[in-house]
């Protein structure tokens, strides 16, 4: 194993005054220190070739890959592994060539000037993000800790958190936390006006109204919350589907046919991370599927314009696919080819010629067959009857 020639140092406020005595040695013996330039004002008493985060930042494991052999210091904000640098560099250099040494994160000191259990709270960040990506953790009784990307950031958060109802929730932001700049800003969503600093710690501790928009992030959306023409998974066919595609953390769902994009905003909303790719080949869908991404807190669903099978090629293998549009024996095979070890397949079937081509199918690749039908109470003159939706075949599998 090489021996460690990188090291990625978290530092706070409190500058090299803060770090411990072996990590302020490390930093003091290094030949070169990359990072921003609040990072090397903090420990600018430091001799060393100093080093800014390159532009593009992709750059940058191509430049500490140029380093290696010398001792080289990466100075990151706080813990340096959660939303931070050290993740990236992890991911591209041996983990034997690096050591890390965490300081408090921006997490820990806003939960401690707080009184939050960090085990009880959602740790997200939107900097560098979109900001709409919170929306899914909306929740009433949540308590939500927010790494912001600027100092407009709360204020767009406190109104997202005012749309839905949960306009008396108590937002706190903190910046300079463990500084001499430290300071705090109290006030709730509806009524947010303060000016921040542009890097801080939102704080939001959600308060929902009676008439609060209820989104959960388990699979079965109210159909009335997405913007669609009539065409689209309805809700208990689509929490069914949910079930069987399974979202799960990271992993990557094609939608074929997405259509209003219902499917593959539930996905992303029911795991942490969780990716999806839209192929749909009308303008009009895609816009409507875009917009309900932004609403419902799925901003980086992608959409591709096309119809598969050519639509698929070069897309990233999937760990889901769910064929909702344009099924056809051969949409299956090319999906079924890209579909990684232990993906779902679903597909569901309206008309009688896609249900055909499910039956042949199933009858050569096994799996899950079923028929689902749901049934809605709805106005009969002076009364209420059973409006029965159209049924769904639908066939599920995984590859195994």
């Amino acid at each position: 194993m090489s021996e460690p020639w990188l090291h990625i140092v978290g530092i706070g406020e409190d500058g090299m005054a803060g770090l411990s005595p072996a990590t302020r040695a490390v930093v003091e013996a290094a030949e070169i220190i990359v990072g921003g330039d609040r990072h090397h004002r903090l420990s600018d008493a430091v001799t060393a070739e100093r080093v800014s985060w390159p532009s593009p930042f992709d750059a940058l494991i191509d430049m500490l890959r140029g380093y290696r052999g010398r001792r080289v210091v990466v100075l990151a904000t706080g813990d340096p592994l959660w939303f931070s640098v050290g993740a990236r560099i992890g991911r591209a250099i041996p983990a034997g060539e690096i050591l890390y040494h965490p300081q408090l994160s921006a997490f820990q000191l806003a939960a401690a000037r707080l009184g939050w259990s960090l085990a009880d709270v959602e740790t997200l960040t939107v900097h560098g993000r979109p900001v709409e990506q919170m929306i899914a953790f909306i929740q009433p009784d949540a308590r939500l800790l927010i790494l912001t990307t600027g100092a407009e950031t709360p204020a767009r958060i406190a109104a997202f958190l005012a749309e839905r109802g949960f306009g008396a929730s108590p937002m706190t932001v903190l910046a300079n936390m463990g500084g001499a700049d430290e300071a705090r800003f109290d006030g709730t969503a509806e009524s947010w006006d303060h000016e921040v600093p542009a890097f801080n710690t939102l704080a939001v501790d959600c308060v929902a109204a009676p008439d609060a928009a209820l989104l959960p992030r388990v699979p079965g959306l109210d159909d009335d919350l997405f913007r669609h023409d009539g065409t689209m998974t309805k809700q208990e066919v689509r929490a069914l589907t949910l079930a069987k595609l399974m979202p799960m953390r990271g992993a990557l769902l094609w939608d074929v046919g997405t259509g209003c994009g219902s499917v593959a905003v539930e996905w992303m909303r029911g795991a942490r991370y969780a990716r999806a790719i839209g192929i749909e080949p009308r303008a009009d869908r895609r816009a409507m599927a875009a917009a309900n991404a932004l609403a419902l807190g799925a901003p980086r669903l992608e959409l591709i314009e096309g119809e598969a099978p050519a639509a698929l090629d070069g897309l990233d293998a999937p760990d889901a696919v769910f064929l909702g549009g344009g099924l056809s024996a051969e949409v299956f095979t090319a999906a079924w080819a890209r579909l990684k070890p232990l993906g779902r397949l679903v597909a569901n079937a309206v008309t009688l010629e896609s249900e055909a081509v499910l039956m042949e199918l199933h009858a050569r690749h096994g799996g899950q067959l079923v028929r689902l039908q749901a049934a809605r109470a709805e106005p009969v003159g002076r009364f209420r009857g059973w409006r029965a939706a159209m049924p769904v075949t639908q066939w599920s599998l995984i590859k195994r």
